[in-house]
């Protein structure tokens, strides 16, 4: 189970904090066959089915008081075909095994997120990304998927076969079926170089055109209470191999980013007055750095420091208007936000429900410390970003519902469609999907 998600004396929790079910049955199968026999025991028993996976979901997405699958034997590679370029994994598989063992037959992901603690179906199901010019996110990267079936049968989707489920399915939002292994395209292993420099709140929203059209990946990360950023661009490189050094990486990613962060979160959490000190210190504290590595050792970086979320996609050209606005309404607030926000980028793709779906993106993600209020914050935030037609990350705290998200997802009705053919009984439901896809 790793130290993602608890489960107690029967209640599940997930790694927020913030969400909690007791599933009325547990079960972790060790093979498609026994997934499909326990989805079918559970239509038996009329009983709603939600597999689970690290548990980094925000929301009640993957919550069921029916019986809750872990997909924890189901890890590993099925099969690698370096002629297509693709590699089959099981679904439980968490991103991190994946990605070492990729690295370990010379190949990877193309582009990832800054985690890799959740498994895979996990990340593809709520559109997990990370930042890309030409890229997107884990899903678009699915060549292929396997899934049980309400009905116990298992199908099989590609871009060949059974496309309209394979459009819909790589985003599926635990809807549609339970995801049992995935196809991934992958390319051979190559390096990032990575330049990390702090750089002006205004002068990242003047150039940000420029920015995000001169690099493969850009993102930034604004301190609220400052007029400070620290912005990372991560560009295809042809060597050599320069790791952070050791002590500086220990200093800069675990003391600072999570050892001294965790405490300044305490500190603001008991005396949020303190916040604004802590944001002008903090946003000073990371040093201008560069180096070069395998992509997942660039993309991602441990997170310790426990928290919730909100995250949003606006187009892409909407991005600087909306940052502002929601810098505005931090300076105009009594407001004390001791995480930084973080905007990412992604290009347009063709998956049904992804939030990049038909437009261009940008991320804007609003954390707060695990603990601390976060409802005034992001209900002020959630205000900023439904005015530029947003849509909320899945996985991520929100209070929209299936009215307003159909009128911000052109395909909406075909994915609701596909369930109503997939899924009749809703044998996948639960609160929240009734709540983003309607009944």
């Amino acid at each position: 189970m790793g130290s993602t998600a608890s489960a107690r004396n029967g209640t599940w929790r997930n790694w927020g904090g913030n969400v909690s079910a007791r599933p009325a049955r547990e079960t972790a199968p060790a093979s498609v066959e026994e997934l499909a026999a326990a989805v079918r025991r559970a239509a038996e028993d009329d009983m709603p089915v939600k597999a689970v996976g690290t548990g980094h979901s925000f929301t009640s997405i993957a919550a069921t008081d029916g019986l809750l699958i872990r997909p924890r034997l189901l890890t590993g590679i099925r099969h690698i075909d370096r002629a297509a370029g693709t590699v089959t994994v099981e679904a439980g598989t968490p991103l991190r095994r994946l990605n070492v063992a990729l690295a370990r037959e010379g190949l990877s992901l193309t582009n990832m997120g800054d985690i890799m603690e959740q498994t895979v179906s996990g990340a593809i199901s709520t559109g997990t990304h990370g930042t890309g010019r030409d890229s997107a996110s884990i899903a678009a990267q699915v060549r292929g998927l396997e899934l049980v079936t309400a009905d116990g049968s298992v199908l099989s989707c590609s871009a060949e076969e059974n496309p309209d489920v394979f459009a819909a399915a790589r985003i599926g939002l635990g809807a549609l079926g339970i995801v049992t292994a995935i196809t991934f395209a992958v390319e051979p292993v190559f390096l990032l170089t990575a330049r990390e420099e702090p750089m002006p709140f205004d002068r990242v929203c003047a150039e940000f055109d420029q920015l995000h059209a001169e690099n493969e990946h850009f993102e930034f990360y604004w301190f609220p209470h400052t007029g400070s950023t620290n912005t990372k661009r991560n560009n295809r490189s042809a060597g050599p191999e320069r790791p952070v050094p050791q002590p500086k990486g220990w200093f800069e990613d675990e003391f600072l980013s999570n050892g001294v962060f965790q405490a300044a979160n305490w500190v603001g959490r008991a005396v949020p007055a303190s916040i604004p000190a802590i944001a002008r210190i903090s946003s000073k504290a990371l040093s201008a750095r560069t180096y070069t590595d395998i992509p997942y050792k660039v993309f991602t970086s441990p997170r310790r420091v426990r928290f919730v979320e909100m995250e949003y996609a606006v187009p892409r050209e909407a991005l600087v208007e909306t940052l502002r606005e929601l810098k505005a309404m931090v300076d105009r607030s009594p407001l004390r936000v001791s995480f930084p926000v973080e905007v990412r980028t992604a290009p347009a793709d063709d998956i049904t429900l992804s939030t990049a779906s038909g437009r261009d993106s940008a991320y804007i993600a609003v954390h707060m410390f695990k603990g601390t209020p976060y409802q005034g914050y992001f209900t002020a935030a959630e205000r900023i970003f439904t005015a530029h037609e947003g849509r909320p990350h899945w996985g991520k705290i929100n209070t929209r519902d299936a009215e307003y998200l159909s009128r911000v997802y052109p395909r909406f009705e075909e994915f609701t469609a596909l369930r109503d053919r997939l899924d009749p009984e809703r044998r996948f439901r639960n609160d929240y999907l009734r709540r983003v896809l309607g009944s």
